[in-house]
C-alpha cells in the first residue's frame, strides 16, 4: 500500500518513487504488474496528477517501469538477463493460471512440483 506523509520533508513524488522501488525490489510488485493510471493514483493519494506523472517518469528513466502507450505503465523485469526472463515467465504463468481460475496456492504447488529435481528426471524418462 502506498502512502504519503504530508509532514515529511521528503517531497511527495520522492516518497512515492521510493515506495515503488522498495515494492519492486521486495517482490511485492512483480515484473509485468500493471500500475494504476496517473489520475487514479493521484486521486487515491490526494496528490496532483503532475506529482504522480513525475514519479512515473523517474521510475521509467531508472528502468523500474515501462510505459506502453495507451495500455498503461507496467513494472519492468529487474536484474540480469536470466533473472529478467524468469520474471517475465513467472508473470505469464501467473496471468494464465488466473485466467484458468486456478488459485494462487494451487498454482504455487504446481510450480514447486515442477521445480523438484526428480520431476525433471521423471519427465525426461517419460514417467
Amino acid at each position: 500500500m502506498l502512502t504519503i506523509d504530508p509532514r515529511s520533508a521528503t517531497p511527495p513524488f520522492e516518497q512515492l518513487r521510493l515506495q515503488f522501488i522498495e515494492q519492486v525490489r521486495g517482490g511485492e510488485l512483480a515484473a509485468g504488474a500493471k500500475l494504476p493510471t496517473v489520475r487514479r493514483l493521484a486521486d487515491d493519494l490526494g496528490l496532483a496528477p503532475n506529482t504522480v506523472a513525475r514519479c512515473y517518469r523517474e521510475l521509467e528513466r531508472d528502468g523500474f517501469i515501462e510505459t506502453r502507450g495507451r495500455n498503461g505503465s507496467f513494472v519492468s523485469a529487474q536484474g540480469d538477463a536470466t533473472e529478467q526472463q524468469a520474471q517475465v515467465a513467472a508473470r505469464a504463468y501467473a496471468d494464465r493460471v488466473s485466467q484458468l481460475g486456478v488459485s494462487p496456492h494451487v498454482a504455487l504447488g504446481y510450480v514447486e512440483a515442477a521445480l523438484r529435481p526428480d520431476a525433471a528426471a521423471s519427465a525426461a524418462a517419460g514417467r
